[in-house]
């Protein structure tokens, strides 16, 4: 099951905080991450990992329904490398 913004707000009213501020808190949180990619600059949580812009060049590609060849124009991507931390935590036990 995926962790939706509704289950962080929740565990964010968990802390003590209100509903209302709750809310608030994680949606000022998300929108300074979205206001910084859409500015190209990088989001760096220390023990969590890195949110980056990539630029991805004109490609060509194919339809897979019909098969027709085209070409996917420039565009910019985010990615994201977890820090060696997160990795471990993920990894414990394997």
């Amino acid at each position: 099951m995926a962790l939706t913004k509704n289950n962080i707000i929740e565990r964010v009213n968990e802390l003590g905080f209100t509903k209302k501020k709750s809310v608030e808190i994680v949606e000022s949180l998300l929108e300074i991450i979205k206001r910084s990619l859409e500015n190209n600059e990088d989001v760096l949580v220390s023990g969590f990992g890195k949110f980056c812009i990539k630029k991805k060049n004109t490609r060509r590609g194919r339809n897979p329904a019909t098969g027709e060849d085209l070409l996917l124009n420039a565009r910019n991507v985010v990615t994201f490398k977890c820090s060696g931390k997160l990795r471990e935590r993920i990894n414990k036990g394997k």
